[in-house]
């Protein structure tokens, strides 16, 4: 009665009168509890609380001591709460700044923290403590104390380190320089209502090579799961008008890429820390204005700027995003880009830029199949020839050629379909290439599967750069002649005056040639698998034309010389190489199938 009419003082007197009547009792305890916890005294009702659970615990009644089971042990919420704290830090960076403090906690200390905290001691002894525990809760609290704010910006000169700051107050540092910035962000942060906040500056040992390298893996991580990050513009003046975040030097260093790609809240602010164009809304990802200035600017879809999906599919696309951006370690052009295709690489400083890019290549390659990172123009690298010496060899766009209509396709099919030869042809040929391996990629050496065409003549013509760049005709056994315009000087020869080194154009050979479904795309169902062409033909027959009409097309080539070894090396271009087959008769003649082996 007294309870339900929240007279605590009386409720709780009563239950000391219960308790001295039978000290034995676990009632007058339950009652004492219920009180003091009404009263918001949590420490006292926690301890009160576990005395009950003792008198439950060695009561003789059995049926007293059945009374236990419908409570939790502080033991049990004790575990649930380092479980949901351990899950919330498992994506968390490894040093945090406290914005309320302004000093820098290792995860060690921001655990202790929250134990000494008022948030903590609320939520333990305000938890309903009868069984089955409630975990949401828990995991709510949790998650909301521990939750952080990532801090993007260019860097600058004598930004401050892990040194400058370790077992300082950043707030009473001298507010100079860059120390602003550092000193703002926290502030921003903790006016949010975030006990934490990240600077890449001074949150990581740069001297521990092991702290750096789980870093530089994790960082995509620790971004995508910030409850915000502040993306602070310095050369951004107050009340810009729109186009000013395009043309921020923020928006050409290479780390921003996967800053602005994998949170899912971020905040523009401007060198004065207003918000960009004047924009308080909670996420500027939720504002068309913003994100389309950063589509046209950075050539990123909208959809991939405000829902991005680390991996390696369409990593040809990935890297154009990065061909025009810098950074101040060359190897960081690499090791920038390993949230966004989701690997996990060693990171070694002094190993220089080709070789930094090209395991990261290498490993997308090697895991995915995907050769789209084959296609660029411009210098070899010397990590292995088929890879671009520098990321901006991909700023041009995808290199795309003219494919034959859905019509145009279903026509053809239906000329060869009445050719008992082409359709025999066909099906040895989709058999051949249908059991041919993927790309391998290890140790700097490609293993690429290709249909050769073997070179027949090469010609150097008019036209290039002197003795910089050289134009050659070029004539390949079951192709229609091209030209090549490439840095690297190339043997001539004809029929009648042979070389004895071998040259190839390839086709490097794609699965998606087969028209196959691909069952790591989209999840699909019955409904949507393409109905067959026309009703009464094998289905397989007509994927086995459609994939002769395919080869009749043209494709992108690389151009390939023999080594000593046997091996080859791609001799790069300054164009794309666009080669086609003679005529539809050669594709049926399509012999030289086989899997290459690229230095």
């Amino acid at each position: 009665m007294k309870l339900g009419q929240k007279l605590y003082a009386e409720a709780l007197s009563d239950a000391e009168k219960v308790i001295e009547l039978n000290p034995s009792s676990y009632l007058g305890y339950e009652l004492k509890h219920t009180a003091l916890r009404g009263a918001q005294r949590y420490d006292d009702a926690f301890e009160v609380f576990t005395i009950m659970l003792s008198k439950l615990d060695d009561a003789p009644d059995p049926q007293t001591r059945q009374i236990r089971q419908k409570y939790v042990s502080p033991s049990e919420v004790g575990d649930t709460v380092r479980r949901a704290i351990h899950a919330q830090l498992e994506n968390a960076p490894l040093r945090l700044i406290n914005t309320s403090t302004g000093r820098l906690f290792a995860r060690d200390a921001q655990i202790n923290a929250f134990t000494e905290s008022t948030e903590y001691n609320e939520l333990f002894h305000s938890l309903d403590m009868h069984a089955p525990l409630q975990r949401e809760p828990i995991k709510e609290a949790v998650a909301k104390y521990f939750s952080w704010v990532m801090l993007s910006h260019r860097w600058e000169r004598s930004e401050p380190l892990l040194h400058d700051i370790q077992d300082k107050n950043v707030y009473t540092l001298r507010p100079v320089g860059t120390m602003v910035k550092l000193q703002k962000s926290c502030e921003v942060a903790r006016d949010a209502g975030y006990h934490w906040a990240w600077s890449d500056t001074c949150c990581i040992d740069q001297n521990n090579n092991v702290e750096l390298q789980q870093s530089v893996n994790s960082m995509f991580v620790w971004y995508h799961h910030s409850a915000l990050t502040i993306i602070y513009l310095s050369d951004v003046p107050p009340s810009s008008k729109s186009g000013a975040l395009a043309s921020s030097i923020w928006n050409t260093r290479g780390w921003t890429v996967q800053e602005f790609l994998a949170p899912k809240v971020v905040i523009f602010y401007q060198a004065d820390w207003t918000p960009y164009l004047d924009d308080r809304s909670r996420n500027h990802k939720q504002s068309v204005i913003i994100m389309r200035e950063l589509e046209r600017s950075t050539g990123i879809n909208a959809r991939a700027l405000v829902d991005f999906h680390p991996g390696t599919r369409d990593a040809r696309e990935k890297l154009r995003w990065a061909s025009n951006r810098d950074t101040t370690r060359e190897e960081d052009i690499a090791y920038s880009l390993f949230g966004i295709f989701d690997v996990n690489l060693p990171v070694i400083y002094g190993e220089k830029r080709q070789k930094a890019l090209g395991r990261l290549l290498q490993e997308i390659i090697a895991h995915s199949g995907d050769i789209t990172a084959l296609d660029w123009v411009g210098q070899s690298s010397n990590f292995n020839s088929c890879l671009p010496a520098e990321i901006s060899s991909y700023k041009a766009l995808p290199y795309t050629l003219p494919s034959v209509s859905e019509h145009g396709m279903q026509v053809l099919v239906s000329r060869l379909r009445n050719n008992i030869v082409a359709v025999e042809s066909a099906s040895k040929l989709y058999t051949l290439l249908e059991n041919l391996s993927v790309p391998r990629f290890a140790h700097g050496r490609l293993q690429l599967p290709c249909i050769a065409f073997p070179l027949t003549e090469v010609r150097q013509s008019a036209g290039g750069d002197g003795d910089k760049c050289f134009t050659y005709e070029v004539k390949a056994d079951g192709l229609q002649d091209l030209q090549v315009i490439t840095e690297d000087r190339l043997v001539q020869f004809s029929p009648v005056r042979r070389t004895r080194q071998t040259f190839l154009l390839v086709r490097p050979w794609n699965r998606y040639d087969l028209g196959l479904i691909n069952f790591a795309d989209e999840p699909q169902s019955v409904e949507d698998w393409p109905e067959p062409e026309c009703p009464g033909h094998n289905e397989q027959t007509t994927r086995e034309l459609r994939l002769i009409v395919r080869l009749g097309q043209p494709f992108g080539a690389l151009l390939l010389a023999q080594q000593w070894g046997g091996e080859y090396k791609r001799i790069a271009s300054d164009n794309n190489i666009n080669a086609q087959v003679s005529d539809m008769t050669c594709v049926d003649n399509i012999k030289d199938i086989r899997m290459l082996e690229i230095l």
